[in-house]
């Protein structure tokens, strides 16, 4: 048996627990620093105004989200006509066929729900996409579910979608935990054969601290750093046909430390976008959001380019 830490001078725990709480010190000083350069300027403070804000509203008309699913089972589709649509959305479906019917599907949070897409939803839809759709999973999820088994009925939701709109490809724009779950969905289960680009926005994508807040079960869990989850998606993910956009910021309050929001991976095709003075539910309003967003899913590939890697595989 070796004892050799045993035997050391009676001075190193001393030294050992000095050097622990100047570690501890040291990292909450660079914590406090990095909070009074986000929001201890007048756009920081402006940042944190409009997430404050954000927030009270998003929580009343939460239930709405809900109710909306149960009054409107059917989404958008019965109301997919281009006869009743303006001028300035009727050019989009005139000028970019390919892109204004490529369906867009919103995919909320951790316990949250389709609400927080209002404004998201009605840019797109102004912008010429023909169908845009948001879904609802159990807000238990967080509790008593599993992101796996959430990205399976993801793709559940992404087939019946294709078949309704008469589509072999979607987009899907995925918000904190509706990212992860996206992703996990696209680079593990085959969805890359089904998703044209995927948006994510303030998702853990390395994990967050938060995590080992919540409940210890197994959502919370997979969320931590260095989780087996996050390891099994830092695999290699070879021809993944997908298109990626990770949006992350700076002033980001849930996910800790921020740059974790960031996508790296040797086998995707990603672009990683940072913001300055979002907080984490502003970022499905934040206008420079929402334009690059709709910007970026306008950008439809052609069939060609969408096979190539394969066919360059084979």
């Amino acid at each position: 048996m070796d004892v050799t830490p045993v035997m050391s001078s009676a001075s190193t725990p001393a030294t050992g627990t000095t050097g622990s709480l100047a570690a501890m010190a040291q990292q909450a000083w660079g914590a406090l620093s990095y909070a009074a350069r986000t929001v201890g300027v007048p756009a920081g403070v402006r940042g944190l105004a409009v997430e404050v804000a954000y927030t009270a509203v998003h929580l009343s008309v939460y239930p709405w989200g809900l109710l909306d699913e149960a009054l409107r089972p059917g989404g958008v589709h019965a109301h997919h006509r281009t006869d009743s649509l303006p001028p300035y959305e009727r050019s989009r479906l005139v000028s970019d066929l390919d892109g204004s019917s490529t369906p867009v599907l919103l995919v909320h949070g951790i316990v949250d729900n389709r609400s927080i897409f209002h404004y998201l939803a009605r840019t797109l839809r102004r912008r010429g996409h023909g169908t845009v759709q948001a879904v609802n999973y159990s807000p238990l999820t967080a509790f008593t579910g599993d992101i796996r088994t959430a990205a399976r009925d993801l793709g559940d939701h992404v087939e019946r979608l294709c078949a309704v709109s008469g589509v072999d490809r979607v987009h899907i724009v995925g918000h904190s935990l509706g990212g992860l779950i996206s992703r996990y969905y696209v680079q593990r289960l085959g969805g890359d054969a089904r998703v044209d680009t995927l948006v994510t926005l303030g998702t853990p994508h390395r994990g967050s601290a938060i995590a080992h807040l919540l409940p210890p079960t197994l959502v919370p869990r997979q969320l931590q750093p260095g989780s087996d989850l996050l390891r099994e998606l830092e695999e290699p993910a070879p021809d993944c046909r997908t298109r990626f956009l990770a949006v992350w910021s700076r002033m980001d309050q849930l996910i800790i430390p921020q740059r974790n929001a960031r996508l790296e991976h040797p086998d995707l095709d990603v672009e990683n976008v940072r913001l300055e003075h979002v907080g984490h539910m502003a970022m499905t309003i934040d206008p420079e959001v929402v334009h690059l967003v709709a910007c970026r899913l306008g950008r439809t590939r052609s069939p060609r380019d969408r096979i190539a890697p394969v066919a360059a595989a084979g």
